[in-house]
This record gives C-alpha cells, structure tokens and sequence, in this order.
C-alpha cells in the first residue's frame, strides 16, 4: 500500500511541475496583475491625483451626463461606475462617433480627468485579457486558471508532510531552501489559493464551456442577458431627439428603493426619445454580485421597472463572481487578499526557479534548462519592472500630452519586452540584479515624484526597500558551503 501511495505522489509531483512550467509564467503575470488589481480603485486614485473633490455619488453622474450630452456624438450609450468611497471620480465607458472610450471624469465638472490615465484598471484587464485581443486573451487567462487548479491539486497530493512545511524553512540550503519557500507560500495560504483559483475559472467559464448557452439561445446573446437582468427595462432607439430628464433625482429614487448604495448606472439611447436610465445597487455593501436594479424613462424620469435578484442558481454564481471580485471586502479583508495574492505570485515564481535549481544541482544544465534560466530571468524580474515603469510613466508624462493613457500601457509593455530580452541575453549573475535593482528604483521613483500619502506610495515604497535588499542579496550571490568529509573506518 505504501508503495502505491509513493507511486501516486510520483506522479502527482511530476504532473504538478509540469502544468506549472508549461503556462508558468502567463500565471506569473496574471497572478501579480490580479494582485495588484485588489487595489484597483485606490491606485486609479493615486494616479489621479488633482482629483481630490468629494462630491455625492448621484451629482457626480448628473455632472458626466451633462457633459457627455454636449461632447459625444452619434451615441448609443453610456456606462457609468459611481465613485464610492475608494473612489471619487465617475469610471465611464461610451461610444461617440463610433468609438467606443474609457475615461474617469471629473465629478465636479463631468469633464475628463485632467491626468488621462487607465489607472488600475490596466492591471484589472492586464490579469484576464493579458493585453490580447477579444477573445483569446479571455480564453488563455481561462486555460491558465485550470491548469492553476491541476498544479494546486497535485501539489497537495503530492506533498508528505503538508502541515509540518507550515513551519519548515532552511535558509542558504540551495535547492532545499527553495523547495521550503515554495511549499511555505503555497501551503500558507492554499485555501485562497483554490478559492480564487476556481472563481476565476467560472467567471470566464462561458468561453470554454459555452454549449449550455449556445444549446438555449444559440448566437441570441441579448436574450442571455435580458434572462440573466430580467427586470432591467428595454427600448428600441426610436430615432427622435429629445432631451434627457435631470439624472440625479432619479438615481436617489433608485437607491431609495433598492437599498445599499449604487454601484453603477446606464443610460441606454440618450438623447432619444426612448431612452432609458438604469440603476444597479453597488456589490461593494454585500457579496453577491448584480443583486438588483431599477429603470426610469430618460425622457420622463418615471420609473419603469424595478428588479431584485432571488434566483438560487443565479444567486449562487453572483457569490462566486463576488468572491473573486472582492468588491465587499473591507479594508482588512482586502489586505488579506492582497497577501494571499502575493503569495500565490510567489509561489508561481518561486516554483519556476526551483524547476532549474534542481537540475542543475544533479547535473549540467542541458541547453532548453539553459534557455529556460535566462528567460525565467527576465520574465520575473521583467514583469515587476514593466508595472513599476507605468506608475512612474504616470508621474513624469506631461498632463496635457495627446494618447497619453496609452503612452503609460506603452512604457509598461516595452519596458517589460526589454527586460525579456536583457534576461537572455545576460548570464543569470547579472540579469537577477540589474533588473530587481532596477525595479526597486522605479518604485520608490514613482512613490516620490511627488510624494503623496497613500495605501500606494506605503506599498511602492515598502517594495523598493525590499527589492533593494534583494537585488544586493542576488549580486553577491549564494553562501559557499563547506564540503562534507567523509569519515574514513
């Protein structure tokens, strides 16, 4: 019997090294992105700095409405997230002359933020598009997810002793001391780990398993969402202007009934005569997802439907979504996901590393292991550095500078690519330093220029120090240790 279970964790152990080194470092990025993504609201505010008014939730939206009525054109719709306590400009997606854009807008003025930038939510879509076109950015984050939750059940299996390496590390050990970091940063926390592991895989399920959809409605998507928001009302655009009622009254009526607060807002067809304005309760006060919604006629302000959501089926994903999304987290259960994320990136690294630790302490490195070291290299010391790069493009690109969001996604991108290709093309001794150096300095750069107290600037300014101590750890490179002598009889 003992036997056969050694012979499972064998296989166990070789599957788990495997489905993590073949989309080990897409997990990388997805993994520190979704980390990073946990304060999505509070890094777009930091990014924005001259945006520093409060002003209530729904004037902030009547300001977007009026200043979207006078600068878009040809619209069909706009779509609002309403700040919040983490937030205090209004997210707005909208089409105008066939274009559809992102932009926060002042909630004073309704007018664009005067420092064009994604903020946070380049690291929001980085973690589930991966910067690749709809849909296969979705599709591979999706893969990427189920072959996570494959490596962190056969790396349970696989483990012996998984309570005793809660406590178990041994410092300057070689390949024992990073098989102990692995295991502590996997073990630590493998109940996030599988919790956030399988609620991102059904989040984005209907891309890999989509004929339970395409069975019921076929290519009918419209009919998914009017079943899945039945209560949300619907017009066709009759094509005869009219002017949209004031917005405000309308969404404090919304909240009245509904409860909680209000986390987003449509306004579908504006400026027609069959427009109409929906609000949807915030998930921020609870932590199902999409919990309701109530519809006013743009033109009149009267209400036309109202909705909540009591389906146990639907229910129950809105859970699961919410889990992953962690919008109802307060602060401290947000630091823990933030944690248990960090971790998780750890371990994806930690683990890539050990890949190439082991080999070579049995033998030479073959020339794919050789490859492998060098690009592992500078996708881990390249990512970080690419992220750092953005927040501090954001601090040193001119304000008033035309396409400057997508300059910062730039600076992030190619800087990442160089780093790519600076871990290939320099021995491991160099590349390690030059680019955790590197990315130490970029952090407290961006922290500093100029210095704002904030959740942000502690975090960059906690990971610089860090870095630092990493990067003059790496160049001095590992302890000697003395041999062993063997005793002679």
């Amino acid at each position: 019997m003992s036997a056969i279970r050694e012979g499972v964790r064998q296989v166990m152990a070789w599957l788990h090294g495997w489905t993590g080194l073949l989309l080990g470092w897409v997990l990388f990025v997805m993994c520190l992105a979704g980390t990073l993504s946990v304060f999505k609201s509070e890094i777009g505010q930091w990014m924005r700095p001259e945006n520093a008014a409060k002003v209530d939730p729904a004037d902030s939206v009547q300001a977007a409405v009026n200043w979207l009525g006078k600068n878009t054109k040809d619209t069909n719709a706009w779509y609002f997230n309403v700040p919040n306590g983490r937030m205090n400009t209004v997210e707005a997606t909208y089409d105008t002359g066939g274009a559809y854009l992102y932009r926060a807008l002042d909630p004073v003025s309704g007018a664009p933020a005067a420092r064009e930038t994604l903020g946070g939510e380049f690291f929001y879509r980085l973690h589930f598009e991966l910067e690749l076109p709809y849909p296969w950015g979705r599709l591979l984050a999706s893969i990427a997810g189920m072959v996570m939750l494959v490596a962190l059940i056969t790396g349970i299996i696989a483990h012996r002793r998984i309570f005793k390496d809660y406590f178990t590390f041994r410092p300057a050990k070689g390949q024992r001391s990073w098989l102990d970091g692995h295991n502590a940063l996997g073990v630590l926390a493998t109940p996030f780990h599988l919790m956030i592991t399988f609620t991102g895989i059904v989040t984005l399920a209907s891309l890999n398993m989509p004929w339970g959809i395409t069975a019921n409605y076929g290519n009918d998507l419209a009919a998914v969402y009017h079943d899945l928001s039945p209560g949300v009302a619907e017009r066709a655009k009759a094509n005869a202007p009219a002017p949209l009622a004031p917005v405000a009254p309308m969404l404090r009526e919304a909240q009245r009934q509904l409860g909680g607060t209000l986390g987003r807002v449509y306004v579908i067809n504006p400026g027609d005569r069959n427009a109409v304005v929906t609000a949807f309760r915030s998930d921020a006060d609870q932590l199902g997802f999409n919990p309701g919604a109530m519809s006013f006629g743009g033109v009149t302000g009267k209400p036309l439907s109202k909705w909540v959501e009591n389906r146990g089926a639907v229910q129950t994903y809105n859970v699961v979504y919410g889990l992953h999304m962690a919008r109802f987290a307060p602060i401290a259960t947000r630091w823990l996901y933030f944690l248990g994320g960090a971790m998780l990136t750890l371990a994806i690294a930690t683990g890539l590393v050990l890949w190439i630790v082991k080999r070579r302490e049995r033998a030479p490195l073959s020339l794919g292991n050789r490859i492998l070291e060098r690009l592992n290299a500078g996708v881990i010391g390249g990512v970080p550095l690419g992220c750092a790069a953005y927040l501090l493009a954001n601090r040193v690109l001119a304000l008033g500078l035309a396409g400057r969001a997508e300059m910062e996604v730039s600076v992030a991108l190619w800087t990442a690519a160089a780093a790519v290709l600076i871990g290939a093309a320099l021995p491991p001794r160099w590349s390690w330093p030059l680019l955790t150096g590197a990315t130490a300095t970029a952090c407290a750069l961006a922290a500093l220029l100029p210095f704002s107290p904030s959740i942000v600037s502690a975090v960059l300014l906690v990971t610089a120090a860090a870095l630092a101590w990493l990067a003059v750890q790496q160049r001095r490179g590992p302890k000697q240790r003395p041999e062993r002598k063997r005793r002679t009889a």
